[in-house]
């Protein structure tokens, strides 16, 4: 039994339909990334997972009940969501943008208590934030802002986090950082992660299921293994791909890639002009 899961979920604005249909089960205490094209519903399926935005049709289903019936709070312990482009914190300190984290656990006044300032040192810390407490958070560069906006999900205490591209404006080595972060949190405390990705080969090293969409279906669903594959590429991003072994991790990744012109089910219209260590799209 899944503890989140979708049954023939449509959204979409007006009568556009972005999501088809979709029924996905989200691996409890797992690691999940979603990939796919640009504009293929990624984004709008975790912004209506976590209702941030209605669906037209179908069902979003967690601990056995509608997310629609679920009191606001209550589903606030429940999930949070760093979404791809967070609104402006304009005249706040780092401290008191993580703070806003603790929203679902405060009563009466709304007053923080010790447990929630000992949540959000914390959450600080383990994002290389912490020195940055009392720092407005417009000071900061986009990496830095980042980092602190993860902190603020991190200090939700949720069981079930999801991250829209979690990565972006970070260099190689903060990119590594977060995604290892949010690695030793699914493995020490048996937090559910779910993130769109963009780069494949992070999201076969670090993913447990992946989850390819295209034009708001979903493709291949499974383990990186069945996903990260030749022939999923192509029906998913139209490249032909060549893939091997992550010689650190075993895991699949995608050496180089070719991309597909014209009809993707005709081999000699395969154009050589991209060739890359990792897949960003």
């Amino acid at each position: 039994m899944f503890r989140l899961y979708t049954d023939d979920l449509n959204i979409g604005y007006g009568e556009h339909l972005i999501v088809k249909k979709l029924s996905v089960e989200i691996p409890d205490k797992k690691i999940t990334t979603i990939i796919g094209p640009n504009g293929c519903g990624k984004s709008t399926l975790l912004k209506a997972i976590t209702r941030i935005i209605p669906y037209q049709s179908g069902k979003v289903i967690i601990d056995g009940e509608s997310i629609l019936k679920e009191n606001t709070k209550v589903l606030a312990k429940k999930m949070a969501i760093l979404p791809q482009s967070p609104e402006s914190a304009s005249g706040l300190t780092v401290g008191e943008l993580v703070s806003y984290g603790r929203f679902p656990y405060q009563k009466g006044l709304g007053r923080l208590t010790k447990r929630d300032y000992e949540v959000i040192d914390w959450a600080l810390e383990v994002t290389g934030t912490l020195d940055f407490k009392y720092r407005p958070v417009d000071a900061l560069s986009g990496g830095q802002r980042q980092r602190v906006w993860i902190a603020m999900a991190l200090a939700q205490e949720t069981e079930i986090i999801f991250l829209d591209e979690p990565t972006t404006y970070l260099d190689m080595a903060h990119q590594l950082e977060v995604l290892e972060l949010l690695q030793k949190l699914n493995e020490e405390q048996g937090r559910t992660i779910v993130m769109v990705l963009h780069d494949l080969n992070q999201a076969a090293r670090f993913a447990d299921y992946i989850i390819a969409l295209k034009d708001g279906e979903i493709i291949k669903a499974g383990t990186c293994i069945e996903v990260i594959k030749q022939d999923v590429l192509k029906k998913v991003f139209h490249i032909d791909a060549v893939i091997g072994n992550d010689p650190r991790t075993n895991k699949p990744m995608c050496i180089t890639y070719n991309l597909l012109k014209g009809d993707s089910t005709n081999e000699e219209k395969i154009s050589p002009i991209y060739s890359a260590l990792s897949v960003n799209y």
